[in-house]
């Protein structure tokens, strides 16, 4: 079998142009003149004997579909070159390196302390950079390689991204301290008892579908007075008696940063809570420092699912 006629430099700066879909901001990350990697691009295409990038004039680039599944390949395969390398420098030591995690917004003031802090005590040499952002966003990153792992909620996971559940988060209802349902009878209400109420809703993609389908499946369309996509401007409006919640993490603490007091109440209906994932793409074999990471977040909560492929 004749051994590949590209080169890991070529491999590297085809990564780089990928990303940025543009040879120019690739050569300032790389450090490197635009035409050389320009040279590199074409050398690994006339290599390959098929087209990656399509070059558009003052336009910037654009992956054609063969690009699109070299440029994962490509990523999987740079990874584990930096692991190999790692694993002959580090021979016998802990796990280092660097590790790219996301995570869901309404889900990081609550999971990221806990889990980054255990990381770097079991993982002192792994250097953790975090990417918070809403569901599609998390997804683009995963597939754009710009995070290996991302804990996230599991709706609306395509096929292409793997996943293991971690824990399970069941909604609940929020009140304001003068609300007519704050002092509701061993702390639980049904979702009946919130028909025609105004409702503080948490607008974020497929977070609002979620909560108003909750209320929705139950028979009662939602009465939406505000919308806001801040997790804790949802508790100051709710707490400040502008209407109930629906939100599925729940502080230690009913103040909230305004003063005000928000109560919350269990639901009495009986709906499925909602899964906690941590997920990456299929078909890429996750780097020893992700397995440990994921690892971790399975040891730390309750509901474990199947480890990743490799774990």
């Amino acid at each position: 079998m004749s051994e590949p006629g590209f080169t890991l430099v070529q491999l590297r700066y085809f990564a780089a142009a990928a990303k940025h879909l543009s040879m120019t901001v690739a050569s300032r990350e790389l450090m490197v003149s635009q035409s050389a990697v320009s040279t590199a691009v074409a050398q690994l295409e006339r290599e390959l004997g098929v087209q990656l990038l399509l070059r558009h004039h003052a336009k910037g680039l654009t992956l054609t579909v063969a690009g699109q599944t070299f440029y994962q390949r490509v990523l999987d395969f740079l990874a584990h070159g930096n692991e190999l390398r790692e694993v002959a420098r580090q021979a016998g030591a802990d796990l280092v390196g660097a590790l790219a995690v996301g995570c869901f917004s309404t889900l990081a003031p609550f999971r990221l302390p806990g889990l980054l802090a255990t990381f770097a005590e079991l993982h002192p040499r792994v250097h953790v950079s975090v990417r918070e952002g809403e569901h599609s966003a998390l997804k683009v990153a995963l597939r754009a390689g710009e995070c290996e792992v991302a804990l996230m909620y599991a709706y609306d996971l395509d096929e292409d991204i793997d996943h293991v559940v971690v824990d399970t988060a069941r909604p609940y209802v929020l009140v304001g301290a003068e609300h007519p349902l704050a002092g509701a009878e061993d702390g639980k209400v049904s979702l009946s008892e919130l028909a025609g109420r105004p409702m503080v809703l948490l607008d974020l993609p497929h977070s609002r579908e979620y909560l108003q389908s909750v209320l929705r499946d139950a028979g009662i369309e939602p009465t939406v007075r505000h919308r806001t996509s801040g997790y804790e401007t949802v508790r100051a409006l709710v707490a400040h008696g502008h209407g109930f919640a629906l939100l599925n993490q729940r502080p230690l603490h009913d103040t909230t940063y305004a003063g005000g007091r928000a109560i919350s109440l269990e639901l009495r209906d009986d709906i499925a809570a909602l899964e906690i994932v941590v997920s990456w793409m299929r078909g890429v074999r996750l780097t020893g420092r992700a397995r440990a990471f994921v690892g971790l977040c399975r040891s730390m909560y309750p509901n474990q699912g199947p480890s990743p492929a490799g774990g």
